[in-house]
Formats: structure tokens, sequence, C-alpha cells
């Protein structure tokens, strides 16, 4: 492989992708505390493990390298003093107000030798009860003298789509859309900066996870080596669509259109990969709901270096065709056009597919309508369990973010 990230569409053959196995954050969500986390249930982790063991061991099956996002980070920190950075960058994150607090924090996480063991913590969050010399300090601490947390968890990373995502040769290093996430994207930071597989490829930016607005993996798809489909969304910002395109039009990445989708700012529709994905070269998945009110637009560059912006006004099957210089596309209804089959199935996220080659998807086996309706289009199902994991509100493509695909042939 000539470089480390090479990702010019959403079906080519995938060949290495990242992963985390849930771990302890997850025994460290409260119902009390479920909104703040972004979570609505708590999974049980011994089978979440197991689910997403067997998802890991299906696509090793399938001759994909799998690489886990714990193991990258922890051998990024190549050095004593990477190490102290980011230990220090993680506790400005992580919203310590004594100081006194954070230094002992830093004490117990300068002392964690095992730099996996440290990654691991870092994730899972410490709990006050884990500090026996914790005082309360200062009036903000009194008020919150309940919380049982001195840092918060991080349960969502195993929707590893999300806190970067990989496009072309290059990577958006993401602004998240809650306090909780935009600590992930510090994992992404020091993996494609000094992990010995991406350090010295120059892998380009896209965006920076310090830019002021907010943009989430799940909202960025690649469509075809020229085409990038991005969701303005409840996590993603139209600005922060802007700047991705002056990026990566700047940077010559190859892309020379991004369709901008509003899909409006609901928690159900969460990302544009909630309601849409791609599984074949004419192929997509997609809710029925969005469809009605779906506003699609074009960003291409002008020559100036400024963006030349419409509002397409047409169906979004001739939209999708035009763009991917196809005679016609096809779109397969979650549910099966089924209002109440489709309702139930989008919120275990029946749409969110995870594309292994042209017309081959992984998914969950509980949205049995919509699987149904994908094979009777001809696509090829590889199926996980969809039990625990899915209580995250997230599916097969959220939880992996693909480094390597080969290049499409047609």
């Amino acid at each position: 492989m000539s470089k480390p990230i090479n990702v010019f569409s959403e079906i080519g053959k995938l060949k290495t992708v990242m992963l985390h196995r849930p771990g302890k954050e997850l025994e460290n969500l409260m119902p009390d505390y479920l909104e703040r986390l972004l979570f609505d249930d708590i999974p049980f982790l011994e089978q979440a493990q197991k689910e997403h063991d067997h998802f890991a061991g299906m696509l090793r099956d399938k001759g994909v390298e799998v690489v886990y996002l714990e193991d990258l980070a922890a051998e990024s920190l190549v050095s004593e003093e990477v190490r102290i950075q980011f230990i220090d960058q993680y506790l400005d994150e992580a919203g310590i107000r004594s100081h006194a607090v954070r230094e002992k924090v830093r004490e117990m996480l300068i002392a964690t030798e095992d730099n996996r063991e440290l990654i691991d913590k870092t994730v899972a969050g410490i709990q006050k009860v884990e500090m026996p010399e914790y005082q309360i300090e200062g009036l903000a601490d009194m008020i919150e003298s309940a919380y049982p947390f001195i840092i918060d968890p991080m349960p969502n990373l195993y929707f590893t789509r999300d806190n970067f995502a990989t496009m072309g040769n290059g990577v958006s290093l993401n602004h998240m859309y809650s306090v909780t996430r935009q600590r992930e994207a510090i994992y992404g930071q020091y993996i494609f900066e000094y992990h010995p597989r991406f350090a010295g490829n120059e892998v380009p930016k896209v965006y920076d996870r310090n830019d002021t607005t907010r943009i989430e993996g799940g909202d960025e798809l690649v469509l075809s080596k020229d085409v990038l489909a991005v969701g303005i969304s409840q996590r993603t910002e139209a600005a922060s669509i802007e700047k991705l395109a002056k990026n990566i039009f700047k940077q010559e990445l190859g892309f020379n259109c991004v369709l901008a989708f509003n899909i409006g700012e609901y928690r159900k529709f969460m990302h544009l990969d909630t309601v849409f994905t791609m599984i074949d070269y004419d192929k997509f998945t997609i809710h029925p709901e969005i469809e009605g009110e779906l506003e699609v637009y074009s960003i291409t560059p002008k020559a100036d270096g400024e963006l030349n912006i419409v509002r397409e006004e047409d169906t979004l099957e001739h939209i999708l065709a035009k763009y991917l210089n196809r005679d016609s596309v096809q779109l397969i209804r979650c549910g099966d056009g089924n209002v109440t089959a489709a309702a139930r199935e989008q919120w275990n996220d029946g749409s969110n597919t995870l594309t292994i080659a042209p017309g081959e998807v992984v998914v969950y086996d509980r949205n049995t309508v919509t699987n149904k309706a994908l094979e009777k289009a001809g696509v090829k199902l590889n199926y996980i369990h969809g039990s625990e994991l899915v209580r995250g509100r997230g599916g097969p493509r959220c939880m992996s973010m693909p480094l390597y695909r080969e290049d499409l042939t047609k």
C-alpha cells in the first residue's frame, strides 16, 4: 500500500478498517446521566463485546485487516515527551475545575506505565471513588457534589466513524457536537500525527478539530473519486461543510464536488448515514421519511478559490444519477416502505449499512423487513447480532472507519 489511507468510495472492497472494542466506559453509564453522555439506554458490556467480536471476526473472514483505535492510540505515544503531552491535553479537555484534583489525576495517569492501560483508562473515565483523596473545593464542586465522576467516560467511542473521517488519502479531524464526544478526537489527532503507520506520510488534514464549527463523520460519505456527500444535521453545521469543501478543493485530493444533504436537526436522524448509505454502484439505502423535504445543494470550486453553491431542483434519484454518471439509481427504503416498519427499523439502524464490496454489506440481523428488501434488490448480506451494540443508536457503518478501500474499476 503506497499510502496509509485510500478511501475514494463507500463501496470499494474494504481492505483495512479501524474499530474500537467497547470497554469499561459502558459500565460507567448511569440512568440519570444518559442524556449528558448521548445515550438512550445502557448496553450489557459482556454481550456487547461478544457482538463486537463477532463483527470483527466476520470482517477478518472476509479478508479485511482489522485494527483497533485503542491499540493505535497506545502505539502513538512513541516517547515520554509525547506521552506527557497527550496526558496534559487530555486533562485540559476533561473539564476538571480544581487544580489540586487535576494534579492528582495527572500523577495517577503518569504512573500508569503501560500505554494501552493508559488509553483504556482515559476512555473509561474516572470516578470520584477511585481517588480516595478527592476533596470538594469551591462552589462549583459543591453544587455538583452528587455527580460521581471526576472525568466523564466516552461510551460513544465504539462509533469510530464520527470523531474523524477518511476521504481520499486524507482525514477530517472533526469538531464534535458535544463536549463529551469532542475529547474522542484526541485519539485521532495522536494516531495520525505520531503513529509509525501514518507519521511521515504527510496525511492531508481537511478539517481541524480545533475549528469553531461542528462536523461529524457519520455525516461524511465518499460517493465516488469525484463526489462527497455531507449531511447538514443535528451534529454537522452548514458552515463546516463550506470549510471542508474549500480545504478539499485547495488540497487537490481529486474530489470536484460536495453534495450537501439537509436532513434536519432531529435526534432520530442524528447523522446522514443513519438515513442514507451507498451499497452498490447504483443502489442506496434510505429512510423514506427524509425524502419529501430533503434539500440537496451542490458545491463546486470557483477559479478564485471560492465556492459555487447551487440548490439542486430535482428528485434525489436524478441528482445521484447525474453526479455519479449513472443512467439511474435505486433507492431501497428502510422498512420496505412500510411506515411502521421504517420507523422501528430506522431507530435500530436499518439504513446504516457498512459496504465491504460493491453490492455486499454488513447489517444488523434484527432489521428483518429492511434486510428482505435488500436481498430482493440483489444485495449480499452479512449479518451481525443487534441486541446490545444497537442501544448506542449506531449501526455497522457507525462502528467502522475504513482506512483503505480498493479503487473502483468502473
